[in-house]
């Protein structure tokens, strides 16, 4: 008898707490998401309260934690966290904003410009030549492309559905309209070298791609000037990705590509609610400290004629 209380003692699981870094916001707009959702499928209840479900879910987004594991420290089956996950991906997915929409709203509140590029996120390695399609040879592993718009702050504010690893920058974007959306709305978009030949209108080019030097033809100090203020201008685009990797589970990816576009899709809205926490505390703060002297801005005098109706805020470079 001994013996077997010992053994039953071992075969306990042991379970551990962790500390998950997201806002009360978020687990509450989560759960309040779920509820209206059981209330509209009038779903009597599930194993565990809203709340609970919420935070499991967090947990596996952002510190890719296994399904087994969740499932083992709540006494609830795999199955069922993964029906969790995945029913919580498509609510968040589904407020995702449309392209189209999404570009309307950025000049209704007065912006001129956005910015855009590409990312690729990692993948298993798939076998046969369905998998080849994923390879990346700028990148050497497989992984999903994904095309990103952001406005002048860094906020992400809308995300393509998934490519092939092997897709480039422009035809992710000629697939999508981007320059057709852009040219609507009014806007104007700042991109990197991988764009160039997007926008074909030497006159009045709405995508800025900057000056592409070769061994035969080097820029002008007046182009390299431009390129710096492009480059500057473009930093917030790599800020907006790198607050969208801070969710682990995109660290390598195991599901298919409809999939993945759902959980890009949940992930940017999910994103959008912890960086305006963050605005808002930043901002607070800032009321509170003295503000910094400021240097005079010079602008360059050798741009494109397109950078003139472009905002001030990109179109200026501090000396060094």
């Amino acid at each position: 008898m001994t013996n077997t209380k010992e053994r039953a003692e071992d075969t306990c699981p042991v379970v551990y707490q962790c500390r998950l870094p997201l806002s009360t916001r978020t687990v509450n707009h989560l759960a309040d998401l779920l509820r209206r959702h059981l209330k509209a499928i009038r779903s009597r209840w599930r194993i565990l309260p809203p709340g609970r479900i919420a935070v499991i879910v967090l947990a596996v987004l952002r510190h890719d934690q296994r399904l087994a594991d969740m499932a083992g420290g709540n006494n609830v089956s795999e199955s069922t966290i993964r029906r969790w996950r995945d029913e919580l991906t498509a609510l968040l997915a589904a407020q995702a904003p449309r392209l189209d929409r999404a570009l309307k709203k950025i000049a209704k509140q007065g912006g001129e410009v956005v910015l855009i590029d590409g990312t690729l996120i990692p993948t298993q390695r798939r076998t046969g030549k369905a998998g080849r399609r994923n390879y990346s040879g700028k990148h050497h592993h497989h992984g999903l492309h994904f095309l990103a718009l952001t406005n002048e702050m860094g906020r992400l504010i809308w995300i393509s559905a998934a490519r092939p690893g092997r897709s480039h920058d422009i035809t992710a974007a000629r697939h999508d309209h981007i320059l057709a959306h852009l040219r609507a709305s009014g806007l104007g978009a700042l991109a990197d070298l991988g764009f160039r030949g997007l926008d074909n209108n030497v006159c009045d080019p709405v995508i800025i791609t900057g000056f592409h030097a070769s061994r035969t033809h080097k820029l002008t100090p007046g182009q390299k000037t431009a390129n710096r203020v492009l480059a500057v201008g473009r930093a917030p685009v790599e800020h907006g990705f790198a607050h969208l990797k801070n969710w682990r589970t995109l660290t390598k990816l195991r599901t298919d590509p409809a999939h993945a576009t759902r959980l890009l899709r949940a992930l940017l809205v999910l994103t959008n609610l912890e960086v305006n926490r963050l605005q808002t505390i930043y901002s607070t703060d800032s009321r509170r400290r003295p503000a910094r002297a400021s240097r005079e801005p010079v602008t360059p005098a050798l741009l494109p004629a397109s950078w003139r109706r472009l905002s001030t805020r990109h179109r200026t470079v501090h000396p060094a």
